[in-house]
C-alpha cells in the first residue's frame, strides 16, 4: 500500500514538474561541471520566460 502511494506521489510530481529543478542541477553537474548552478527561483524564472518567448505547441 505504501509503495503504491509513493509511486503515485512520484508520478504526480513528475506531471507537475516538481522534480525539474533537481534534474536540471544533476544534468549541469554531469555535463557542465564548470557552469554555475542557478538558484531554484532563477531556474523557474528562466524556464517560464523561455516558455513565454517560444510557446511551441501548447493549448494556452
Amino acid at each position: 500500500m505504501i509503495s503504491a502511494l509513493k509511486k503515485i506521489t512520484w508520478y504526480v510530481g513528475e506531471l507537475m514538474g516538481d522534480h525539474a529543478y533537481a534534474k536540471y542541477c544533476a544534468h549541469l553537474k554531469a555535463h557542465h561541471p564548470d557552469a554555475a548552478i542557478p538558484t531554484e527561483r532563477e531556474y523557474w524564472r528562466a524556464r517560464y520566460a523561455e516558455q513565454d518567448a517560444n510557446p511551441g505547441a501548447r493549448c494556452c
